[in-house]
């Protein structure tokens, strides 16, 4: 939790949000951007299993953190690449949602964005600091996911599918 401005250091009357009363300042605790791709083949997508915490072990779908002023979309095309080691085309976007990440034994706020995607081009060569295996998936039948964000962005998809007919 948040105890002092960043701003002026003085410490504040609660958690965010909230206004220091030294200096004025108003501290917000907003969601952290994150791109992602559901790399599908068919009836398919293709799922990592996280060689990390937290959730190292458990399945997910490639993506990450966006950098400065990077838009997600730039994000979950250059994520994609580092940790699958091949350039993905996006599609549709699939959409956003809130989450949380586990991080420095906080829960933190994440907003994460996913589009369609499909490999341009080569073998997947996975980033073993990022990932220890892969499996391609049904889309109908996927497995638990690390993040709640990746199992309701698959949920979206297989209701979009049902919806044009492309799935029973």
């Amino acid at each position: 939790m948040i105890a002092y401005c960043s701003r002026c250091a003085a410490r504040l009357a609660g958690p965010p949000p909230t206004t220091c009363v030294a200096c004025g300042y108003q501290l917000f605790v907003n969601p952290r951007p994150t791109g992602g791709v559901v790399v599908v083949d068919g009836d398919r997508f293709l799922a990592i299993r996280r060689a990390r915490e937290p959730h190292a072990g458990a399945w997910e779908l490639p993506g990450g953190f966006c950098d400065g002023f990077e838009h997600p979309r730039d994000t979950a095309v250059r994520e994609a690449r580092e940790e699958l080691g091949v350039p993905v085309n996006l599609g549709e976007f699939v959409g956003m949602y809130v989450g949380t990440y586990r991080f420095q034994d906080e829960a933190v706020p994440v907003l994460d964005c996913f589009w369609l995607a499909t490999i341009e081009s080569g073998e997947i060569v996975l980033d073993p600091a990022e990932a220890t295996a892969l499996t391609w998936a049904n889309l109908d039948n996927p497995p638990p996911m690390a993040f709640s964000t990746m199992d309701a962005a698959l949920g979206d998809l297989q209701i979009r599918r049902r919806a044009v007919g492309l799935i029973r």
